[in-house]
């Protein structure tokens, strides 16, 4: 994949957090298939839907498994997000069987895709996403800064 595409599918994030709900974190997740067409996107909505499990990467897994029909496995998708996902969702994406995950801003607080931990590359695990990170690093981490200096 060029790094171009990878951008365009993060820019695709970005817009997908624009939609979360003023009072949930601004983290946007969109599901690609193996030709790089959206299938799914979210933003997170935990506040929104008083569910802790509804992050954006974990509520666009759901539909994208949704849609493609075949149970729960997304073989040959991308999942690109506007932050590195947490344990949660880096677990998920690997039960999920995504083969790339591309994000935005690093989290080095709570990060399981190389910063804190890294769930995605345990060679325990039967399955192993490729894994970009840094990508639209500085629009991505706006977002949030921009969050959070609001809620100050």
């Amino acid at each position: 994949m060029s790094a171009e595409r990878d951008a365009a599918m993060v820019r695709a994030a970005i817009a997908a957090a624009a939609s979360a709900d003023e009072r949930d974190v601004p983290v946007g997740a969109v599901v690609f298939d193996a030709s790089g067409h959206e299938i799914a996107r979210a933003a997170n909505a935990r506040e929104a839907l008083g569910d802790p499990t509804a992050h954006a990467e974990v509520l666009a897994l759901r539909r994208a498994a949704e849609i493609v029909g075949d149970g729960w496995r997304l073989e040959g998708t991308t999942l690109a997000v506007t932050l590195e996902p947490c344990t949660m969702c880096a677990g998920a994406l690997v039960l999920a069987r995504v083969e790339r995950v591309l994000f935005g801003a690093w989290e080095p607080k709570t990060g399981a895709v190389g910063s804190l931990w890294d769930v995605v590359r345990d060679r325990r695990l039967n399955h192993r996403p490729q894994v970009r990170g840094g990508i639209l690093e500085a629009e991505c981490a706006a977002l949030l800064d921009t969050f959070f200096h609001t809620q100050r």
